[in-house]
């Protein structure tokens, strides 16, 4: 037998004594209180966890709520970008178009109306030419493959486009190889 049970035991036989009923003594515990310092502290407790768990859910929606603006971001960029291989497939199709354009002149015409349908098609779909001829060289979009002296024009600028590059919905697909004007020395 424990401690508390010999208490327990002795204050039953106590109780017995007196003539006090074991349900007025359940009755008086029942009416005994926590200390105040106690119910301070187990507020207190209460109060920090409430806070902790008001924060971890604010932390968790803000965490779903970035997740989702990453998730429609994504979406609306593979559908805005989906045809970026295929782009990519058929500008080697526009340059065959275009030099065959060069080397034989106007006589052409079907060629010369094949290669209007095929840029108006692909502008359709968000596809932009980019012919930098006589415009300052931007590196963003233009490659450059040789430099020429040209004290008509300030350097830096396009002299020959000898590739045209191409954006997608404002993303690079491919820059426009170029030659650009250096200053003379």
């Amino acid at each position: 037998m424990s401690k508390e049970d010999v208490k327990k035991g002795s204050t039953a036989a106590a109780v017995n004594k007196l003539g006090i009923s074991e349900e007025s003594l359940e009755e008086a515990a029942l009416l005994e209180h926590p200390s105040y310092i106690e119910l301070q502290n187990k507020l207190t407790e209460a109060e920090e966890k409430a806070t902790q768990n008001w924060d971890r859910s604010l932390r968790m929606q803000a965490e779903m709520d970035n997740m989702q603006r990453r998730v429609e971001r994504d979406i609306a960029n593979a559908h805005k970008f989906a045809l970026e291989k295929f782009i990519s497939e058929l500008l080697p199709v526009v340059d065959n178009l275009e030099r065959a354009l060069e080397h034989s002149g106007a006589e052409m015409e079907g060629v010369n109306l094949t290669m209007r349908t095929l840029i108006d098609a692909m502008a359709k779909f968000g596809v932009e030419q980019i012919n930098p001829l006589n415009q300052p060289f931007n590196p963003e979009f233009h490659q450059a493959v040789a430099t020429q002296q040209d004290p008509s024009v300030q350097p830096g600028t396009v002299l020959n486009v000898m590739q045209k590059g191409y954006l997608l919905n404002g993303r690079l697909v491919r820059p426009a190889l170029v030659v650009v004007s250096k200053s003379g020395s």
